[in-house]
Order: C-alpha cells, then sequence, then structure tokens
C-alpha cells in the first residue's frame, strides 16, 4: 500500500526541556568516552575507509537507542522528531562523531519515508533503527547534482515485477559500508526510487579520496543490478528532495555543535596563552575575532533551531527553512573553524591540532549536497523563485 507522506510531520512525539537536557547530556557523556580525538583520527586514518567504529556503533543503537529517536513508532521508532534529533546531531557534530548516522538515519530514513511505500517501511526501517542496516542514499552522479530530475542513471522493467538499473553514483555517504542503497534512477515514468542490497549483481563501490576522513563517500557502479522498486514508479522527485532537504537540515545541526566547540576551545586557548605578558584575549584583534565567531554561531544556532521546529510543526516553509539553516551553518562553521587555526597561531597551523579536523569537516559538510551555489539555488527553488 503508498500513502501520501510528504506532507506529514516528521515525528509525533514532542520531547520537554528537560528531557531534552537530559537527553544532551547522556549523548555527550557517551561521545566523551566514545569519540575522542584520538578515536576520531583513528578511524579518519583508517586505509580501510571503514568510517565508523562497529562497537560504538552498536552501543548508539542498543544503550541508547539513537537511530530509532526519530522514526515512527510503526516501524520500530520513538516517534520523535528533528527538535530532539537536533541535540543528538549537535553533540555528534561538536565530538567529531564518525558514524553513518546522518547517511542512515535521516537520508535513507526520510527518503523511505516520503516514498509513501508502506511495504518498504516496514521492511528497511526497523533495521535502520535498531542500527542492524547501515543505509544511505545515492541520487548526486558525476556532477554532484542532487535533484533527482538530473539522474542519468537508468532502471527498466525486466518483465517479471522487478527492476534493473545501470549507471553510477557519485558522492554516496558511506557507500562502502551501507547494507542498503537507496538508488534514484530514471525510468520511462521519470524519477523513481529504489532498493539495492550489499552484494547485488552487477554492483560495485569505490571509496573516494575526500579532504574530509570522517565521513568516506564512495562511487557506485551498476550494471544491470536487480533493485526493488520503492514507492510508484515516476513519483520519487519530490520526495527525495525533501529527504536532500532534511539531509542539509541534519548537517547543519551537526555544524551548530562543530563550531561551538571550536568556539569553546578558542575562548578557553585565548584566556591561557599568555604573549607580552598578558592572555593574548585581552588584545584587541583576538577580542574581535572571538566576538565575530560567537554572533555567527549564535545565528547559525538560530536557523537551525527555528528549522527544526518549522518541520516539527509542519510548516509550509519548513524546507525553505532548513535549506537557509544548512548555508547559514555552513558559512559560519567554514568561517568559525577557520579562525580556530588563527587564533591559535603557529600551533594551530600544524596537522597535528584538532583545529584542523573541525576546518576539514566543515569544507566537506559544505559542499556534500553540491556546494555553497547549488544550495542557494535550491533555496531559491523552495521559496519558488
Amino acid at each position: 500500500m503508498t500513502v501520501d507522506r510528504a506532507s506529514e510531520p516528521v515525528g509525533t512525539n514532542t520531547a520537554g526541556a528537560e528531557e531534552l537536557a537530559d537527553l544532551r547530556v547522556m549523548v555527550r557523556e557517551f561521545l566523551t568516552e566514545h569519540s575522542d580525538e584520538e578515536a576520531v583520527r583513528k578511524i579518519a586514518d583508517d586505509p580501510d575507509r571503514l568510517g565508523y567504529d562497529p562497537q560504538v556503533w552498536s552501543q548508539m543503537a542498543e544503550q541508547l537507542g539513537l537511530m530509532q529517536l526519530a522514526l515512527p513508532e510503526k516501524f520500530g521508532g520513538d516517534g520523535f522528531g528533528f527538535p530532539e534529533l537536533r541535540v543528538v546531531l549537535e553533540e555528534m557534530g561538536a565530538a567529531l562523531l564518525c558514524s553513518p548516522f546522518v547517511s542512515s538515519v535521516v537520508s535513507a530514513a526520510q527518503s523511505l519515508l516520503a516514498s509513501g511505500d508502506e511495504s518498504a517501511c516496514a521492511r528497511y526501517l526497523p533495521g535502520i533503527g535498531a542500527g542492524t542496516t547501515i543505509a544511505t542514499l545515492a541520487v548526486a552522479e558525476e556532477a554532484g547534482n542532487w535533484d533527482a530530475e538530473a539522474c542519468e542513471t537508468a532502471a527498466v522493467s525486466d518483465g517479471e515485477g522487478g527492476w534493473r538499473i545501470s549507471g553510477t553514483k557519485s558522492f554516496v555517504p558511506h557507500a562502502g559500508t551501507a547494507d542498503l542503497l537507496l538508488v534514484a534512477a530514471r525510468t520511462p515514468a521519470g524519477p523513481s526510487l529504489f532498493a539495492v542490497e550489499r552484494g547485488a549483481d552487477g554492483l560495485a563501490v569505490r571509496t573516494l579520496e575526500t579532504l574530509d576522513g570522517t565521513r568516506p563517500l564512495g562511487e557506485v557502479d551498476l550494471a544491470d543490478t536487480p533493485a526493488v522498486l520503492v514507492g510508484a514508479a515516476g513519483g520519487a522527485a519530490e520526495g527525495l528532495r525533501r529527504a536532500v532537504d532534511l539531509t542539509a537540515l541534519a548537517l547543519a545541526a551537526e555544524q551548530a555543535g562543530g563550531m561551538r566547540r571550536c568556539l569553546d576551545i578558542s575562548v578557553a586557548y585565548a584566556k591561557e596563552r599568555v604573549q607580552f605578558g598578558r592572555p593574548i584575549g585581552s588584545f584587541q584583534a583576538i577580542k574581535h575575532k572571538l566576538a565575530d565567531m560567537l554572533v555567527r554561531a549564535e545565528l547559525a544556532d538560530a536557523a537551525t533551531e527555528a528549522a527544526c521546529t518549522a518541520v516539527a510543526e509542519n510548516r509550509p516553509d519548513s524546507m525553505s527553512a532548513a535549506v537557509a539553516a544548512y548555508i547559514t551553518a555552513s558559512e559560519a562553521f567554514e568561517h568559525i573553524a577557520a579562525e580556530t587555526i588563527q587564533v591559535h597561531g603557529g600551533i594551530g597551523f600544524t596537522w597535528e591540532h584538532p583545529a584542523h579536523l573541525y576546518f576539514r569537516r566543515a569544507r566537506a559538510a559544505q559542499n556534500l549536497l553540491g556546494g555553497p551555489t547549488a544550495a542557494h539555488h535550491r533555496l531559491l527553488e523552495r521559496m519558488g523563485v
């Protein structure tokens, strides 16, 4: 059975301020133990490009229940939405957690929900929520365009109720470790969504060399690969736009957490680093940098919070608010991460300093969905311009 979910709110349950504070403390304590700088570097530098620690991933699911937090209760989730997810993502961004959380729990799960395909949701979402299925969304191709209308990858019916896909997808997060690929492909009816499981015939994945090792990207080749249609043939464009917009909002929340951590370490260093007999934070140039960083962080926080509220309330402007938050947070995070390097002076310019991990994440997150120009075009489209 297929139903229209694109206009429904992401979550039906709502956590109060005290519950959100408790959630933040729980996630922060867990990540303090499991995602320190040493752990991040170990995963980022892993030649196998796994992109996450399987043991930590399992604990996130089994002990904290984070993957099921924002999934509907009917599919094994807790029924919460983006205001709650925002808290989790901010803490993950602050800790630079290496995991397929955004690609699986947001991008893939939201594309399934937006498809309106009850059967596909019932088949795949419980595993995603339990953390036993890692999923990812494959939309972009060589040009890096995340609009399903631009897909050249093609799907044809095999005449027996199944489909075969041929083409190449690029910039697919965690493609190398995904158990499930949700692939946008063109059919005679228009853009459609297909489920392709790991090990399918004709499926090959190559890990790309990227600036940010904390979120590996892959290139996916499909050669007459068997696939299962998700939703109606030709009916995936709008749902995929929504899934990409919500991915942008998730990245904005991650970025908000990352920039806050950069600001915190910059302020702490400005207080403790002494030059010419006084803390460098007493110098006007450093004061102005820190003040500017704070203003940008506050603006990004406000934009992200407003967008999460708009999505939770299912407001008509929720998707434009999501993209606007992503643009705001992307610009702010890149600037703040770069200024963190500057505040730390000579030591900040060494590759061994953690500021570079945040700067790489900032640059990569800003370009993940096609880059700043694509994001601005996406926003204008959502505004009807």
